[in-house]
């Protein structure tokens, strides 16, 4: 079993900001494995169940809004008893630039929030995750105005490209492991 916690803000205000990329790879990653996304209150999620390469897959877009992520893992592993090892967590990263990727099997917030109260309900930074860039951040603009700004319509096209990688590499990574993935895709 795999749990895809993808990181974004809930609501129309944020769909197409550059933070809710989490957002937009759990979209096109349920179109490949053909899972629909349902609300689940309990959990302040929206949770989709499908089935990859005989491995359940469940991906989670917490409600609670970026910097209180956590909330839905720790709601998830107490109710489930999901064992952290069973962990992946997909994010937007400001450091990189958009279309570069990054596997990762364990590590530190980086300054983001989201990230960060992962790692405190997880009690862990060792689990495996994917980076996704969004930058580059311009050096005049804070990174909490680039993050919840839209992608630009010239981002579009490398946009579109971006995510549909993003979850090529994330199903690359569920058939051959973090080390293959990290080989190919971390460039």
């Amino acid at each position: 079993m795999k749990l895809v916690i993808c990181l974004g803000n809930p609501g129309d205000k944020y769909a197409k900001t550059r933070h809710n990329i989490g957002f937009m790879f759990a979209d096109v990653l349920c179109e490949k494995i053909d899972a629909r996304f349902s609300v689940e209150s309990k959990f302040k999620a929206h949770i989709a169940k499908g089935v990859y390469n005989n491995e359940a897959i469940w991906i989670v877009k917490p409600q609670t809004f970026m910097n209180l992520s956590g909330e839905s893992l720790n709601l998830l592993k107490s109710f489930y008893k999901i064992d952290i090892n069973d962990l992946f967590l997909v994010y937007d990263d400001i450091a990189l630039n958009l279309g570069v990727l990054r596997f990762r099997p364990k590590g530190s917030a980086g300054g983001h929030n989201g990230v960060k109260s992962i790692i405190q309900y997880a009690s862990t930074d060792v689990f495996h995750r994917l980076k996704i860039g969004i930058g580059p951040q311009p050096p005049f603009m804070k990174s909490e105005d680039f993050v919840l700004q839209n992608f630009s319509f010239e981002d579009s096209k490398l946009l579109q490209e971006t995510v549909n990688k993003s979850v090529d590499s994330f199903l690359y990574y569920l058939e051959n492991g973090i080390d293959k993935a990290q080989n190919i895709y971390n460039r």
